[in-house]
């Protein structure tokens, strides 16, 4: 009888050389490469298991029409990658070697990520190259890519890949392109048939309503009025000790009020009239989803969203942490939390606090209400890892296996003291907070910033000295600008994009120009595309429909819908509006056309001119040798001939400042894989001298 063959698909190189020593009988599978494409033979009770990667999605979704000057277009299909996309040449071959291992293979089983993209990418590899083997193919699922759960997930295989979740990804795959390919043809051919000359223009379901959450906000903070008010500021002293007290009003509308409350307290001592003491427990913090994760690694190390996902799936690949692509806040018994803290208990930075939780008779997870029904929480294995982890990683894994071990420690018991202290009528609070028993911040530490204000004993009728009291003229201030991680947050909250798709939304922005900066300031070509789109098609960047077909897609996994009735109601949404666009493309060309010309302009600003005072420093280009410099905008108009010398490679863009020594503008400079140097334009200038 011959030997019966199966092909494994997985999702990665690393995945399935990963699944293969799982599998094999001896540990040991054989690694074979055909036209460079990694594919490894394993064997396990009787069955040759032939275990193979993607590299990536192999398929995506292309528009039938291939003009990219031709809009509206709603016939799409999937093609192969390299079909579609110039950089996907490599896509080819890897189809090609896994259509031609599947024509050996008897049985299929799919091994990629177990979420709607890995279930999509699995899918069209095995309908498309592997002949359509999608219906009769089985599963594996598993949450981390240690042996024991690779073996298990093996033996408890899934007799189908799972169809609900394979069509919401199909669905969004071709609402994405219905939308991202539409309006991004819409507003590059008009600039193009304006100005003749291609830009990089775009705009998409998601991509849209979350810049014009920023667009709104940089509105808010352009158009804010700042309103005067008055604050009492004053110290006490108790036992020798100085501590600030606050006001009972915190914002006083007049200065003649404030300047009364002054005159009525200063030079007096106050009474303490009240003290109430209360203590309370504090919880363990839940499990980290993917979003809380980022906005972790994002507070404490600057990480942002999408390279916090990227460390954090080179974790997962190393089979240090369980998958993270997750919005589950639980720790199932099933992850024997017990046997990881065992494991963690190897390494010395974590034996004490590891065997400090071990010792208790149960461990119980403080869990929040979110779930997955994909994945559970992302925590440690257990693995210690088996070489060196670069500094990021290193740092990440020590913030999951930290927080892990937080979620089963006890409440930690605080308490806040507040005193009222009054003088002629007016009162005054003092506050102190402490710990009295840190429970599971011992565990987490590192990652606690703890303000702890010890007050010595106070009784009512005390009398207290008053060492300052003064009047300070405050303003109102204005909401504070979005960062990547506040922004991410902003989505979930809203309902729009996925975890999985969120990080990368806000990197396309980023890399767009339409934001810049760690807080997310929107750019003059940000603000003048969303005005473009609000004026002339203000449906692509409505949250509420947007919101509303994410819900649809939920909804098709519950199988309340269809894919078809989905793309259908997104073509009656998106059709007029298009048709509007070309309508007035020729407005909205001219439109786009010079707000990306102002765009480019203002990149190449670096900062006033101090010779003439009117004129700005741009970065120029010679005529006769090519090479750029800064000039003065005056020396066009005959006023100005200032210019500076540039270094010829690398980028150059204003430091958003002066120089202190001398206040010209200063430039940020950075050759290919440096550091970023900031330095004076003035050859001459002595911070230049210093700097040498």
């Amino acid at each position: 009888m011959a030997e019966e063959n199966v092909l494994i698909l997985c999702e990665k190189p690393s995945t399935a050389e990963r699944v293969a020593k799982a599998l094999d009988e001896n540990g040991k599978p054989r690694k074979n490469e055909t036209n460079g494409v990694p594919h490894y033979e394993a064997y396990r009770a009787g069955k040759r298991l032939t275990v193979v990667a993607a590299l990536g999605h192999l398929y995506t979704v292309a528009p039938k029409v291939t003009d990219r000057n031709v809009y509206p277009v709603f016939e799409f299909e999937w093609v192969p990658r390299y079909v579609a996309e110039r950089d996907a040449k490599d896509t080819r071959t890897w189809i090609e070697v896994i259509s031609t291992l599947s024509k050996d293979a008897d049985e299929f089983i799919l091994a990629t990520d177990y979420d709607i993209e890995g279930a999509t990418l699995g899918y069209t590899i095995l309908k498309y190259a592997c002949g359509e083997k999608d219906k009769e193919a089985k599963r594996m699922k598993f949450s981390t890519l240690t042996t024991d759960e690779l073996k298990k997930s093996y033996a408890e295989i899934i007799e189908h890949i799972e169809f609900p979740i394979v069509e919401a990804g199909v669905c969004r795959h071709f609402l994405d392109a219905m939308y991202g390919i539409n309006l991004s043809r819409a507003m590059t051919v008009a600039a193009k048939k304006w100005s003749g000359k291609y830009l990089t223009l775009s705009t998409g379901r998601v991509q849209g309503p979350t810049l014009k959450f920023l667009v709104d906000r940089e509105k808010t903070i352009n158009t804010f009025v700042p309103i005067p008010f008055w604050a009492i500021k004053a110290t006490v002293e108790i036992n020798g000790q100085t501590f600030d007290v606050e006001y009972e009003k915190d914002k006083i509308e007049s200065r003649n009020e404030a300047e009364a409350v002054l005159n009525a307290c200063k030079g007096k001592k106050g009474t303490i009239t009240d003290v109430e003491v209360k203590k309370f427990r504090q919880n363990p913090p839940v499990p980290f989803d993917l979003g809380a994760l980022q906005a972790e690694a994002y507070s404490f190390f600057k990480y942002t969203p999408k390279r916090t996902s990227d460390i954090a799936e080179r974790l997962y690949l190393e089979a240090l942490i369980s998958y993270p692509r997750t919005s589950s806040q639980k720790i199932p018994p099933s992850i024997n939390s017990r046997a990881i803290l065992e494991s963690l208990s190897q390494d010395l930075k974590y034996k004490g606090l590891a065997e400090q939780l071990l010792g208790e008779q149960k461990l119980v997870p403080n869990e929040g209400k979110k779930d997955d029904p994909a994945h559970p929480s992302i925590y440690p294995t257990g693995n210690l890892p088996g070489k060196a982890l670069g500094e990021p990683e290193r740092k990440l894994w020590d913030l999951i296996v930290r927080r892990f071990m937080a979620v089963f420690g006890k409440p930690a018991l605080k308490q806040s003291a507040k005193a009222t202290i009054s003088i002629d009528g007016h009162k005054f609070f003092l506050y102190g907070k402490q710990v009295l028993e840190e429970g599971w911040m011992v565990f987490y530490r590192p990652f606690i910033q703890l303000e702890e204000v010890l007050l010595p004993h106070l009784e009512k009728g005390q009398e207290i000295t008053f060492r300052e009291i003064s009047v300070e003229d405050r303003f109102t201030k204005p909401p504070p600008r979005y960062n990547p991680s506040s922004l991410l947050k902003k989505m979930e909250d809203e309902g729009i994009g996925t975890k999985a798709t969120r990080a990368g939304i806000i990197d396309t922005l980023y890399s767009r120009g339409y934001v810049t900066g760690e807080r997310a300031t929107v750019s003059e070509l940000g603000l003048d595309v969303i005005d473009i789109l609000e004026r002339h098609c203000p449906e692509v960047i409505s949250i509420s429909f947007t919101k509303e077909l994410e819900d649809n897609m939920e909804e098709i996994q519950k199988g309340i819908r269809t894919t078809e009735e989905i793309l259908e109601k997104a073509k009656s949404r998106l059709e007029p509006v298009l048709t509007e666009m070309k309508k007035e493309q020729e407005i909205l060309g001219q439109e786009l056309s010079e707000a990306a010309k102002n765009a480019q302009m203002q990149r190449r600003v670096i900062g006033g001119c101090l010779q003439c005072g009117t004129g700005k420093l741009i970065v120029l280009y010679s005529k006769k040798t090519g090479k750029r410099f800064l000039g003065c905008s005056n020396f066009f108009i005959g006023k100005c001939k200032t210019s500076f010398p540039l270094p010829q490679t690398g980028t150059i863009k204003s430091a958003g400042k002066n120089c202190d020594f001398c206040g010209w503008p200063m430039v940020q400079f950075r050759a290919k894989g440096k550091r970023p140097l900031v330095f004076c334009v003035r050859p001459e200038c002595p911070s230049r001298e210093a700097r040498k």
